[in-house]
């Protein structure tokens, strides 16, 4: 009976310390990375840059997989059909996250409730551009253009209720014109669209469209944010150079499935963060465009909140519908 009693707790004790290892050893494989937008987008150049930091700094691949179409809905209906283990997770941004639920009369998703919030990334300045043959040269010019030519310009859109479309819809408003949206599945796309001639404008985040500015085949008439970028002062912003007020940018975070396990979500975090405060990572986001945001899990979950009102009511006051 003594023996029994004195072996007895060895024996927890043994059990118990393959648990505490598998949960000291995470990430024990590599990470899938789901990106719920095309390749060559905002979306998926922040992905790529935290995937690859991560994996350099937890000793794991962080793979990419890019899931576009449907404003980031397929990308996200394939992350909440992976496991809760840690090792799926997703670089999305305030379109699927924070515009959807208003414009989709049946989300197969709740935000809030059907992931984890893990890591803010960046925030995405959003860049009013046109094709180089439109006849204006800034803001004030695109709204007379508007005027005299009502319901003509053609104004892309990396999807139907995408924050880049709230943002031409709030242009709109503002700035009382009227023009034909014309949606693509993400940036890249819309991009092209853009370079081939086939709509005339458009909203984008500075990532995908970048080089393209620089070689003339795009022209860039403001940036959304109300203060101009550091990194790419040259941009005037939209409420200096003809619409007084307007603001409209959007941001991209880490998420996972619902209910993932604690450890993870700490340890994605941390190495996340301290990613986005090294300065060649802090380099190479703000050289394209966007601009690092560390932020805890808690942090970026009161974000989403403010940004699922906010742009709720931009898409009801424009009557935005994505089905």
């Amino acid at each position: 009976m003594l023996l029994r009693l004195s072996v007895t707790p060895l024996v927890l004790c043994a059990a118990a310390l393959p648990s505490v290892a598998n949960a000291q050893s995470y990430p024990s494989k590599p990470i899938r990375m789901i990106v719920t937008f095309p390749a060559g987008g905002g979306v998926d150049f922040m992905g790529r840059i935290i995937a690859q930091k991560l994996s350099e700094r937890i000793g794991q691949q962080v793979v990419i997989d890019n899931r576009g179409g449907s404003n980031g809905i397929i990308g996200l209906q394939a992350l909440m059909a992976a496991p809760a283990d840690g090792y799926t997770i997703a670089s999305s941004s305030a379109g699927p996250l924070a515009v959807n639920p208003h414009v989709y009369a049946k989300l197969p998703y709740d935000t809030l409730r059907d992931f984890t919030i893990i890591a803010r990334g960046v925030d995405f300045p959003l860049l009013l551009l046109t094709h180089p043959s439109l006849p204006v040269k800034n803001v004030k010019d695109l709204i007379a253009l508007a005027k005299s030519r009502p319901g003509e310009l053609t104004c892309a859109s990396s999807g139907a209720g995408n924050a880049d479309h709230l943002a031409s819809e709030l242009f709109k408003s503002m700035a009382k014109i009227t023009m034909i949206h014309v949606p693509y599945k993400g940036s890249g796309p819309s991009s092209i669209a853009l370079l081939s001639g086939e709509v005339q404008l458009m909203f984008s985040s500075i990532p995908p469209t970048l080089s393209h500015i620089r070689a003339g085949k795009m022209r860039a008439l403001g940036v959304g944010n109300l203060t101009r970028i550091p990194s790419q002062p040259e941009f005037p912003t939209i409420a200096e150079s003809g619409l007084p007020g307007f603001e409209a940018y959007s941001w991209g975070g880490i998420i996972g499935p619902a209910k993932m396990p604690a450890e993870a979500v700490r340890k994605l975090n941390q190495e996340i963060n301290e990613a986005l405060n090294t300065k060649d990572t802090a380099d190479r986001l703000l050289a394209g465009g966007t601009v690092p945001m560390p932020a805890t899990p808690e942090e970026f979950t009161s974000l989403i909140r403010s940004e699922l009102k906010k742009w709720g009511d931009v898409a009801r006051g424009a009557n935005i519908r994505a089905d």
